[in-house]
């Protein structure tokens, strides 16, 4: 059996690389969506040395399989918001517990402790429906700052724009989190001259805009809220994992998630770093789903493991998970 509390004091690459073959062969003996694709590529855990090896499981089996390395029960299922007409993905949580370390530690390690901040959340598309893994993680991070001006909001932009004015007057440290399309609504309604406040776009626009390109976005949001940077949270129902960028588009992946591209025309073989493939993520806190996922997003991976994401196969669903293009 996998101590999650190895997985989450990850140091090193090594550490990394030592936990990411003894989750594949736990997931292989005890995920049989994961080992039916691995059979179906005759790869067995005698044939993986490297992480190159690992097989990644289209992410595509989300919508129509339950993709479980756990006999516990479900607590809860998280589910995409797709498109009209489109299945949505589900990921099948039996321990809660290991998201909430997950996102807490992961946010803790790249902005320090939440209850530092005041959370302010514009996710009205999230909050709209049922199942956002996202509207999980704000609300918990929501309650662990503290914060009594902490909350989310839905379509009340006046009433938003006046809290966020107040609290920068107080000087207030603020985490205003949003979907990408509310908060262009936001900055339509007012501009501001925020000093202490975080901008976090994720989400893209939902269908409720036509979808920007990254600069001409962050663009309007800097010039909107009077911020050099907009930063940018990375995520999907598929994982239990964050990555963040503060800016420029580029991301960083917590020490228990690793980003890799595979070639286009290979899907088998991973590419070397900083050519333009298909995103493959490893994200070790899915121990009781799957770890190693081959996402429909396209992007480019750095020497120094930072990663941007660049758009979509054309014949992927157009979800949220971040922005369309550069």
């Amino acid at each position: 059996m996998i101590n999650t509390r190895d997985i989450f004091n990850i140091q090193n690459k090594d550490q990394f690389d030592a936990m990411a073959l003894k989750v594949f062969k736990f997931q292989f003996e005890n995920n049989s969506v994961y080992r039916s694709f691995c059979d179906l590529l005759y790869k067995h855990p005698s044939d993986i040395k490297e992480i190159k090896d690992i097989p990644f499981l289209p992410i595509q089996f989300f919508k129509t399989r339950d993709v479980l390395s756990s006999k516990k029960p479900i607590l809860k299922s998280f589910s995409s918001s797709g498109t009209t007409g489109r299945i949505p993905s589900k990921h099948h949580i039996t321990d809660l517990s290991i998201y909430e370390e997950s996102f807490s530690k992961g946010f803790k390690a790249f902005y320090g402790d939440i209850t530092d901040y005041v959370v302010l959340a514009l996710l009205p598309s999230y909050l709209e429906r049922e199942g956002s893994s996202l509207t999980y993680m704000v609300e918990y991070l929501i309650s662990q700052s503290k914060q009594p001006e902490s909350g989310f909001y839905l379509n009340n932009l006046s009433e938003l724009k006046k809290h966020l004015i107040e609290l920068e007057a107080k000087e207030k440290k603020i985490l205003l989190i949003g979907v990408s399309f509310a908060l262009m609504d936001l900055v339509e309604l007012s501009t501001f001259n925020l000093k202490n406040t975080t901008v976090m776009e994720t989400g893209g626009m939902k269908g409720r805009r036509k979808e920007l390109i990254r600069t001409e976005l962050h663009e309007v949001l800097n010039k909107g809220f009077g911020v050099r940077q907009i930063h940018s949270e990375y995520g999907m129902t598929e994982l239990l994992s964050q990555a963040y960028s503060k800016g420029n588009g580029l991301f960083k992946s917590p020490n228990w998630m690793s980003v890799l591209t595979r070639d286009p025309e290979d899907a088998l073989s991973i590419q070397s770093p900083g050519k333009t493939g298909g995103i493959n993520i490893i994200d070790l806190a899915n121990i009781n789903s799957c770890a190693f996922i081959a996402t429909q997003d396209l992007g480019r991976v750095y020497e120094d493991t930072s990663f941007e994401i660049i758009g979509r196969f054309d014949n992927s669903d157009i979800r949220g998970c971040n922005l369309m293009a550069l």
